[in-house]
């Protein structure tokens, strides 16, 4: 039977590290207290502005009755045009705004 030759020859031994190196990570920063604030108020801005916007441009009839888009898809103007689909796309809009304001209302400071 053929012997197969040894990986590591007995004259050296292979060294072997009894304590594994763990990388550490660095400590995690908190964002700068000015940073944190001005985002807060871009967000609740953002999330109010858009709410608004989709709440309201439902219902707003020179607009939606009158879009070139749906015009061009009669379809999907039929479907868009029903009272209950008005009502959800207007609800999402509702809940943009409550999330926005919730946003403000839970704020809490991270500091370092």
């Amino acid at each position: 039977m053929p012997v197969q030759p040894q990986l590591f020859p007995e004259s050296q031994p292979p060294e072997v590290d009894s304590t594994p190196e763990t990388p550490r990570k660095p400590p995690v920063k908190a964002a700068p207290l000015w940073l944190q604030r001005i985002s807060l108020f871009i967000l609740v801005l953002f999330c109010v502005y858009l709410g608004v916007l989709v709440t309201v441009l439902p219902w707003w009839t020179r607009v939606w009755d009158d879009n070139l888009f749906f015009l061009s898809h009669p379809q999907l103007a039929a479907f868009l045009h029903l009272g209950a689909v008005r009502g959800i796309i207007s609800g999402l809009g509702m809940l943009d705004i409550w999330i926005g304001i919730s946003e403000a209302v839970h704020y809490r400071d991270h500091r370092a």
